[in-house]
């Protein structure tokens, strides 16, 4: 295995995005560059070059006379986020499939396995987070299209908040497990335009779970 050397933005970037989703940084907060430059031990170069990284993956938002803020969650858009999701990752499995060899599947159904052990011990940072994207790029590794790849990559990004508030308040903690498993036996099988059907409703079920969820907090609030 290569190993990487991240640069000072990446890791910066790494940090705050990591607030940003684990809720620690609310949405519509203020993104004081000095502060979080003291907090990080950085100078405000490498902070300033990481939130416009965050501000590309639809974390955060540059706005006149009042600087960067994080991104506020909002029902009008997730249709479009999710709708793309569903699109581009069925074209990537689509293409990956019928190439997954029995150790893809074998690693896969072993990232499963971890996803719901994390899942089932509370882990929702490390659930919804790095395991959840783990198994679904490993059913999509086969693919052999970078580009779709790279779009995929970005709009799970700017859907990563809304997907960590399906599992922990929007009921995916009990269907997620189930869906995966569905998939990946549906993947196993060789089905793909089964599993390419499953897979959007899998997206677009979470999406409408989460729309719901965020009207009625809109109402609450």
């Amino acid at each position: 295995m290569a190993i990487v050397h991240k640069t000072r933005t990446q890791l910066v970037a790494e940090a705050i995005r990591d607030k940003i989703l684990s809720g620690e940084i609310k949405a519509g907060e203020p993104l004081r560059q000095a502060a979080l430059a003291d907090e990080l031990n950085v100078s405000r170069i490498p902070v300033r070059e990481a939130l416009l990284q965050l501000e590309a993956e639809g974390l955060v938002n540059f706005e006149a006379h009042k600087g960067a803020t994080v991104t506020r969650l909002s029902a009008e858009q997730i249709d479009e986020i999710f709708d793309l999701r569903a699109l581009l990752e069925a074209e990537l499995l689509r293409h990956s499939i019928e190439k997954l060899s029995n150790r893809d599947l074998l690693e896969a159904e072993a990232i499963l396995a971890d996803l719901e052990e994390a899942m089932n011990a509370g882990d929702a940072q490390l659930a919804t987070g790095k395991l959840n994207a783990e198994f679904h790029d490993k059913l999509y590794s086969r693919a052999e299209r970078p580009q779709t790849k790279e779009l995929v990559a970005v709009y799970s990004k700017n859907s990563e908040r809304y997907v960590r508030m399906h599992i922990l308040l929007a009921g995916g903690i009990v269907t997620a497990p189930e869906e995966h498993r569905t998939l990946l036996q549906l993947c196993r099988d060789k089905d793909t335009e089964g599993a390419c059907v499953y897979l959007q409703k899998h997206i677009k079920g979470a999406k409408e779970d989460i729309k719901a969820l965020l009207l009625r907090l809109e109402e609450e609030a």
